[in-house]
C-alpha cells in the first residue's frame, strides 16, 4: 500500500493540498482517485508548465481537487486570434482509462462548442480515447480545432451552415463575438 508519505514524495510535496487527507486514510489509501493518475496528473501539469505552452496559459489547478484544471486557450488563428478564453479541464476519477472533459467558460461563436460550452473534441471521446493520450495532446486537439472548425460535426448547426455557406459572415461575427466576450491575452 502506498503511504501519503510516498504521495508527498512522488509530487514533489504538493500531496497535502491537492488530496483530501481523511478521505485517503478512510480509504485505505485507495480512495476515490487512481494513484496512477494522480501522479500521470502532476508529472502531466509539470510538463506543460515546463514547456512553457503559447496555447494553454496561466494553468491554476484547484488545491481541493487535482481533477480539476482551469487556464486560458489563445488561440493563433483568425477569428480567435484577437481573445482568450478560459477553458476547465475535468479529469474523471478513473484517469488516465476514462478522458478528461473539457468546457468552455468564456463563450466562444464556434460550430463546434455549445452555447454551455461543451465541445466536440473527438480525441476525448468515449470511442477514441486511449490512455496513452497526454493533456497536452488533448490542448493541442482543442487549439486546432478551435483554429480551423469542422462543420461535419457540428454542435451548433446554425454556425456551420454559416461557416460552410457564407465563411466571410462566419468571420465577421466569430471576430464581433470575440472581441466581445473573449479575456485580453496574456502580455497584451
Amino acid at each position: 500500500m502506498v503511504g501519503l508519505h510516498t504521495l508527498r514524495w512522488a509530487w514533489g510535496g504538493r500531496a497535502k493540498a491537492a488530496l483530501d487527507r481523511r478521505r485517503w486514510v478512510a480509504s485505505g489509501g485507495s480512495g476515490p482517485w487512481s494513484l496512477i493518475g494522480l501522479c500521470l496528473l502532476w508529472q502531466e501539469l509539470d510538463e506543460m508548465k515546463r514547456s512553457g505552452s503559447r496555447c494553454l496559459q496561466d494553468i491554476e489547478v484547484d488545491d481541493t481537487n487535482v481533477l480539476l484544471w482551469k487556464g486560458l486557450l489563445v488561440p493563433d488563428s483568425p477569428p480567435y486570434n484577437k481573445g482568450a478564453f478560459r477553458i476547465e479541464i475535468s479529469f474523471p476519477p478513473e484517469y488516465p482509462f476514462k478522458p478528461p472533459k473539457i468546457t468552455f467558460k468564456t463563450k466562444i461563436y464556434h460550430p463546434n462548442v455549445d452555447e454551455k460550452g461543451q465541445v466536440c473534441l473527438p480525441i476525448i471521446s468515449a470511442e477514441n480515447w486511449k490512455p496513452a493520450t497526454k493533456t497536452d495532446q488533448v490542448i493541442q486537439a482543442l487549439i486546432s480545432l478551435v483554429n480551423k472548425p469542422e462543420p461535419d460535426h457540428p454542435l451548433r448547426a446554425d454556425l456551420a451552415d454559416e461557416f460552410t455557406q457564407d465563411p466571410k459572415r462566419f468571420m465577421r461575427n466569430a471576430e464581433d463575438h470575440t472581441r466581445k466576450f473573449s479575456e485580453k491575452r496574456p502580455g497584451e
